[in-house]
């Protein structure tokens, strides 16, 4: 496997395939929240985000993963675009709200086949509300979707979900994105 250099964006351009890569990478190295007495390590995923502590980000983590994920893969982009109305992306919601309101971002619907590196944002996984989880996927076919997430029960990891009526959509930001 040829070797990537990740969060060097002068290296290589952010790529879809670049985000599948690292996203896997970083969530086989098990973050966490506090679990099973031992401290979290999210510090450097929750840097990001200055303004939330430690305590507050506690199982509410996932879409600062997924931020932290697209950064390292070389892409740029503030904490809070612009687009972004209700909150910076540590929110699953402002995922979407910046897909569909910046036509530079693909937003795709639940039906379609999500390639590797596409954004999913999810409904209904852990509480019965919308927006209330997000991953990167790695992998898909027509009945199912594998993806690097951060927060399954305060751990990150690699899941395989069905494709179903808990998807919401997916995001496609382009090869080479700088906001």
């Amino acid at each position: 496997m040829e070797h990537v250099e990740f969060g060097n964006s002068e290296l290589a351009p952010a790529c879809k395939e670049r985000l599948a890569l690292f996203a896997r990478v970083e969530a086989q190295r098990c973050w966490h929240g506090n679990v099973l007495g031992v401290k979290s390590n999210l510090e450097p995923i929750l840097r990001h985000f200055p303004k939330w502590k430690l305590k507050e980000a506690e199982s509410l983590w996932c879409a600062a993963f997924v931020y932290y994920c697209c950064l390292g893969a070389g892409y740029v982009f503030p904490v809070r675009p612009k687009e972004c109305v209700s909150c910076n992306l540590a929110g699953c919601g402002a995922w979407e709200e910046w897909a569909k309101a910046d036509n530079r971002i693909g937003w795709l619907a639940p039906s379609c086949l999500p390639q590797p590196g596409h954004i999913v944002l999810f409904d209904k996984v852990f509480e019965n509300k919308v927006h209330d989880h997000i991953g990167i996927v790695l992998g898909a076919d027509k009945d199912r979707i594998v993806t690097a997430e951060g927060n399954l029960n305060n751990v990150s990891g690699v899941v395989e979900r069905p494709r179903d009526r808990h998807i919401r959509g997916y995001i496609s930001l382009p090869d080479g994105f700088v906001y």
